[in-house]
């Protein structure tokens, strides 16, 4: 799963002449999407997605490219508000985070990363905003299928409705907080394998929200994390795939 702490949620379903959906139960069909959509990311190879990061003073905006073979992601990130101190290129990998400070960066990152000029830190699993955003969307890609019976069992509902640059989508709400605990470290294994979101490993999740297509394409993710004042988003498919360099120790899954 998703692992990440609770922010306040906002609602995002399709009113229609009633009113608001009322959230439900998922169908086998909405199971069976919201279980393979990790999987289709992985199928894929690599996404093209615009993370929105949310801070008191501002927020950082990431347009980046992530390979779901090698958990590898490269970007550009910008600020705004007080942020812009951020802006430049960005790489990621679950442990590590490159960045490559530029007073006026580029809308899309150039297709080969500079040579020079990076600066490493290690991924922070906790406490910190960018990485748990960094994190999640590395998370996002599975090289197999969830299962689909527990996702109900766990929690997962159908939200509502929504069209997302031109895709009619149904947003799915991810299991409740309590499916992680279990009984114990057996439980929270199986749990962390068969729901979508995988172990990030950035403390504990309670809103993450999928917006999945017709096919199980995910088109967007909504996620709480609790150093931010709002939902961290997730948009797919904003700009064109760029293949992503792998860093030195992200190695390709066969």
């Amino acid at each position: 799963m998703v692992c990440v702490a609770a922010a306040a949620t906002s609602a995002f379903i399709l009113l229609g002449d009633d009113g608001p959906a009322a959230p439900r139960a998922l169908t086998s069909d909405e199971a069976n999407r919201l279980a393979v959509t990790r999987f289709l990311n992985y199928q894929a190879g690599g996404r093209a997605v615009t993370i929105n990061v949310p801070n008191v003073d501002g927020g950082l905006i990431i347009t980046a490219s992530v390979d779901y073979r090698t958990h590898t992601g490269y970007g550009v990130v910008r600020g705004t508000g007080r942020d812009t101190s951020s802006d430049g290129l960005i790489r990621w990998t679950p442990t590590t985070v490159l960045v490559h400070p530029m007073a006026d960066p580029p809308a899309v990152a150039p297709a080969s990363p500079p040579a020079s000029g990076w600066y490493s830190r290690p991924l922070q699993t906790s406490g910190m905003t960018l990485d748990s955003a960094l994190a999640i969307v590395l998370d996002l890609g599975s090289d197999r299928p969830d299962n689909a019976a527990l996702l109900p069992q766990n929690g997962a509902t159908w939200v509502g409705q929504e069209q997302v640059r031109g895709h009619r989508t149904d947003i799915m709400s991810g299991p409740r907080p309590e499916a992680d605990s279990g009984a114990g470290a057996d439980a929270d294994a199986e749990s962390d394998a068969d729901v979508p979101g995988g172990d990030t490993s950035t403390s504990s999740s309670q809103s993450v929200r999928y917006w999945i297509g017709s096919d199980g394409t995910m088109y967007r993710v909504e996620v709480g994390i609790a150093s931010a004042p709002e939902p961290v988003v997730l948009d797919f498919d904003t700009q064109t795939y760029v293949p992503v360099e792998p860093l030195p120790e992200a190695t390709p899954t066969p």
